[in-house]
C-alpha cells in the first residue's frame, strides 16, 4: 500500500514568505506615518479652534466696545473694551486680552480664548506644553504674529500655523494655512 503525503512544497513556502515580506514592506511605512497624521490632525483641530475663537471674540468685542460690563465671575476683574478696541472680555475661564477688537496674539489672548489649554485660568507655556502644543512669538502690539506648533515631528517650526492680530482697527485677524512639512 502506497502512502501519499500531501503538504507544501518548498517553492510554495518560499512564495508565501515572499508575499508576506512584500506586504510587510508596504504596510510598515504606513503604520509609522500614523504619528505624523496625528500631529497634523492635532494642528488642524487647533487651527479650527483659533479661527472660531477669533470670530467669536471679535463679535463679543464689537458688542461690548465702550460699554460698562459687570464683574467677571471667574476672577473678579471688571472687563473693559475701550473705544480703540483694546481691553479684556470675560469668559468662564477668566478674562481674554483683546487688541483692536480681536484676541491678542499671545497666551492670555488667542490661546486662552481658543481653549487649547484645559486648565482654568490663564494659560502658561508649561500648561500649553502639557497639552502637546508650543508657541513662538506673539505680543500685545497690533500686527503681532503668534506661531502655534505641535512638537514631536522632524521640525516643530514647520509643523505649525500662525495667528496674526490685525494691524489697524477695521482690519481682520489672519489665521494662516497649516504648514505640515515638519510634522
Amino acid at each position: 500500500m502506497k502512502r501519499s503525503h500531501q503538504g507544501f512544497t518548498m517553492i510554495e513556502l518560499i512564495v508565501v514568505i515572499l508575499i508576506l515580506g512584500i506586504l510587510a514592506a508596504v504596510a510598515l511605512p504606513r503604520f509609522t506615518n500614523l504619528q505624523r497624521d496625528a500631529r497634523i490632525a492635532k494642528l488642524s483641530a487647533a487651527r479650527g479652534a483659533v479661527a472660531s475663537a477669533s470670530a467669536q471674540v471679535h463679535g463679543a468685542a464689537i458688542a461690548r466696545q465702550a460699554q460698562v460690563q459687570p464683574v467677571c465671575p471667574a476672577n473678579g476683574v471688571v472687563p473693559n473694551i475701550n473705544a480703540a478696541g483694546n481691553g479684556t472680555l470675560c469668559t468662564e475661564n477668566g478674562t481674554i486680552n483683546v487688541t483692536l477688537l480681536y484676541p491678542t496674539a499671545n497666551l492670555p489672548g488667542i490661546v486662552a480664548s481658543a481653549g487649547l489649554v484645559q486648565a482654568n485660568g490663564a494659560p502658561t507655556a508649561a500648561t500649553l506644553a502639557a497639552e502637546g502644543y508650543g508657541t513662538v512669538g506673539g505680543g500685545a502690539a497690533a500686527g503681532s504674529v503668534l506661531t502655534v506648533t505641535v512638537p514631536g515631528g522632524v521640525a516643530a517650526a514647520t509643523c505649525s500655523f500662525t495667528y496674526t492680530s490685525p494691524a489697524a482697527i477695521g482690519a481682520a485677524a489672519v489665521v494662516s494655512a497649516i504648514n505640515n512639512v515638519g510634522c
